[in-house]
């Protein structure tokens, strides 16, 4: 499969290209960006030059007095390039390209090599134009000093030479390998859409002994959940303000989204709409009850290739059940580890969940995974009311656990279970948009109408670590209470006091670091879920042989 390359290559692309291949192909093929603090402070440092400023005359008509021109937009059909010229310097019938970049000069002075190539595309482009363009000109924020190109005809066939390489690069789906333990990886804002550490080291070509950790551990920015009915969400400045009726006004910045939950009838404002699907933050629809409609988001990463090696996979029988029986295996082994870390005199069933385990890897069809997902299920929730300790003072029978239930859940246990489940459900549909994978096409939750079955699909082997934990966390501590539930009809609930307190936790839960079994290092459960969903996408398309899936000890 190739794809379609577009006719003009952008010079900033080209720069990537120079920088790190991978790079340029994650950020032009897959339109995958992510800012961190040295593309911002670039994006402040270039704010001079970004306004339009000036107007450059035609070549025969430019004379000899000296003037500036800012970002000047240039392309050329017949050598495939476009480029914004951030300053043009023009004086005695000649002109300057002047570059402003953030970073410091190279020690030894001059030109780095990636800047060196796109100053070269900005004078190829003015020279087909008809200008005289005898060098050009960077000038490093860093250093705060400028740093001369002589513009010769050595630069243009290097520059032609990149680009026909860089446009080959991009007519492949698949993105070139990573950097091996480069310097360059960490400053770039996409080493974790990259990983190139964890991608070198599960391919075990290079001899790599230690995985870098990913900074920062934790997501800044975290979902921004708002139940009250009635409440109205809109926005003011960088800024969205909710208005509830019980809690007044308050106010939460943009940066530090990153996603909204509603919850029954909530209004969202067309400003506030537009505000937060600009910066790609999703917002996220449940019903009062807690049942997950849906999501409205904006474009997303436009990964076409992605989701074609997803579609073609998931036809595939043999891919489909070796994937799935990872998954069951992997999902009933975190169920035996819940138990034993929490249970006392539960050697029965950790001897059936291990028994079920390694069943799920001899299993030959998605049928007999279902029956021993079964097996282990009536094993596990079997056991799970052994796992429940509410402290002192609160009534066991309130929290008394006899078996899964659900629509309606029939006791408080199992409305937090219920709960529990949907909002993961949630946060892996977003994960899996986030990185371009069509959250409704699964491998083993096979496709339902309206139902996520690659979300469904990833956070089986989650569920006992997030989801399971919380309650019995909620429960253990006495956090919860009897009175933060109301009964409706045959169904139990939980009061909007209670939900507050479920959503605290399991913040908390997806906060707290984990040792990651694979590559060592630690890393929040929210960040977790990523580098899993991106894994997983490494091995659809091939650069990974298998998908090495979360098992905690």
């Amino acid at each position: 499969m190739v794809s379609e390359v577009p006719e003009l290559l952008p010079a900033r692309m080209l720069n990537a290209f120079v920088f790190c291949p991978r790079l340029f192909h994650l950020e032009w093929v897959g339109s995958e960006w992510r800012e961190n603090e040295h593309t911002l402070a670039g994006s402040r440092d270039h704010r001079i030059v970004d306004q339009e400023q000036g107007v450059l005359p035609d070549a025969e008509e430019l004379g000899e007095d000296s003037f500036q021109v800012r970002s000047v937009l240039l392309s050329s059909e017949e050598e495939g390039l476009v480029a914004r010229l951030d300053l043009l310097e023009c004086a005695s019938g000649r002109v300057v390209p002047v570059d402003y970049k953030h970073g410091r000069a190279p020690e030894e002075g001059g030109l780095w090599p990636s800047d060196r190539i796109q100053i070269g595309v900005q004078a190829l482009l003015l020279r087909g134009e008809g200008y005289v363009c005898e060098r050009g000109m960077v000038y490093y924020a860093g250093s705060h000093r400028r740093e001369e190109q002589r513009i010769d005809e050595w630069l243009e066939i290097e520059v032609r030479r990149t680009a026909e390489e860089a446009r080959r690069v991009a007519a492949d789906p698949t993105p070139p390998p990573p950097l091996e333990e480069s310097k360059r990886c960490l400053g770039c804002s996409l080493v974790g859409i990259c990983l190139p550490d964890e991608h070198n080291y599960l391919r075990a070509t290079t001899g790599i002994e230690e995985v870098r950790r990913l900074y920062p551990a934790r997501d800044d920015a975290l979902p921004v959940f708002v139940q009250a009915n009635g409440a109205r969400v809109g926005k003011r400045s960088d800024e969205i303000e909710i208005w509830e009726r019980t809690r007044g006004k308050r106010r939460v910045r943009l940066l530090d989204i990153s996603h909204l939950a509603l919850f029954g009838n909530v209004q969202v404002t067309s400003g506030a709409r537009a505000a937060l699907l600009g910066r790609g933050i999703p917002i996220a629809h449940f019903s009062y009850g807690g049942w997950f409609y849906g999501l409205t988001t904006g474009l997303g990463p436009r990964n076409a290739a992605l989701r074609l090696h997803q579609y073609r996979a998931c036809q595939e029988a043999r891919w489909s059940i070796a994937l799935a029986q990872g998954v069951v295996s992997r999902k009933i082994r975190n169920c035996r580890t819940l138990v034993r870390r929490n249970g006392k005199d539960q050697k029965a069933t950790l001897a059936e969940l291990e028994r079920c385990s390694k069943e799920a890897q001899r299993a030959r069809s998605l049928e007999s995974l279902l029956g021993i997902e079964g097996q282990a299920a009536r094993a596990y929730f079997g056991a799970f009311s052994a796992l429940l300790h509410p402290p002192g003072g609160l009534a066991e029978a309130s929290f008394e656990f006899s078996g899964r239930n659900r629509r309606p859940p029939r006791d408080p246990v199992n409305a937090l279970l219920s709960l529990a489940y949907s909002i993961l459900a949630k946060d892996w549909t977003i994960t899996c948009l986030t990185v371009a994978l069509d959250p409704y096409l699964g491998f083993y939750h096979r496709p339902r109408f309206g139902r996520p079955a690659l979300a469904l699909d990833l956070m089986e082997e989650f569920r006992p670590l997030i989801a399971d934990s919380v309650v019995l966390t909620l429960v253990n501590t006495g956090e919860i209470l009897p009175e933060d539930f109301v009964t409706r009809g045959r169904g139990v609930a939980l009061t909007d006091e209670g939900r507050k307190k479920f959503f605290l936790a399991y913040e908390r839960r997806m906060a707290q670091l984990v040792t990651h079994p694979a590559f060592g290092y630690q890393i929040s459960y929210r960040r977790l879920l990523e580098v899993q969903a991106r894994l997983f996408g490494r091995h659809l398309t091939g650069e990974l042989d298998a998908y090495k899936g979360f098992v905690t000890r």
